[in-house]
């Protein structure tokens, strides 16, 4: 069934024969979603060519070199189920990159210890059994994600603050300031209620924020490490969906 399309200020819907755009300044508050006629029935799937045309049209990629450009959102599935991280991907780029690892393992070129002989088989468990995925057809609605950086702020965060740590410290336009911290991903970070990432104007680097509200160097932090420092923000787990022509 054909679902009803329905626009609004906060919701930015396309039909399967017509589509709605919003102004730019209402960017912020789209949504991409799809509903069923009946309100009482399960929320409609959007179709893939839906979901990279509100893609292409509201979120800035976000480069990686290994996995292609990730496209960062929120979305609702079709159980009603919220998904706060979610990033879109090209299937291309992941898949030519396990067929190439594939090959090197096959042809001795092992990342392994080759005396284990486990080297094929370990590649294959990493790209078939690891990760956090959802197929495009359970989703319902897609959306920003409050919790990720801009792409010009999160540009700004470089460098690891000490081994398999990064730290920075980030200002709001407000003059308000908060603490955040990484053991890897930078895609995604948790973050108050009352904070939205958009008003970022400043990433200081390997820093933190002292109780009293300074800032305080990762060198600069002595005997008493993290005992004086307020709370940091940590990377969030994401979902990651792939899409064929995205």
């Amino acid at each position: 069934m054909v679902p009803e399309l329905l626009v609004s200020r906060k919701t930015f819907i396309f039909g399967r024969e017509n589509s709605a755009r919003l102004d730019a300044n209402s960017l912020s508050e789209i949504t991409l979603c799809a509903m069923p006629k009946n309100k009482n029935r399960k929320m409609t799937t959007l179709s893939e060519e839906e979901i990279i045309q509100f893609l292409k049209t509201n979120i800035e990629p976000t480069e990686n070199h290994f996995y292609g450009n990730g496209y960062r959102t929120s979305v609702i599935l079709t159980d009603g189920t919220y998904l706060p991280c979610v990033t879109f991907r090209n299937r291309k780029t992941i898949v030519d990159l396990a067929i190439r690892r594939f090959k090197e393992e096959l042809s001795g070129k092992s990342v392994f210890s080759k005396s284990s002989g486990l080297g094929y088989r370990e590649i294959v468990k990493t790209f078939v059994t690891s990760g956090n995925c959802i197929n495009h057809y359970d989703i319902s609605t897609v959306n920003f994600s409050r919790f990720a950086f801009p792409q010009n702020i999160q540009r700004q965060i470089k460098g690891e603050t000490a081994m398999s740590w990064t730290a920075f410290v980030a200002k709001f336009n407000d003059n308000r300031m908060l603490s955040f911290g990484t053991s890897w991903d930078t895609e995604y970070f948790d973050l108050p209620d009352d904070f939205d990432l958009k008003n970022v104007t400043e990433i200081i680097n390997n820093s933190y924020i002292h109780k009293n509200g300074e800032i305080v160097g990762h060198k600069s932090l002595g005997e008493e490490r993290f005992d004086n420092l307020q709370h940091i923000y940590r990377q969030r787990p994401f979902f990651e969906c792939y899409l064929d022509h995205l």
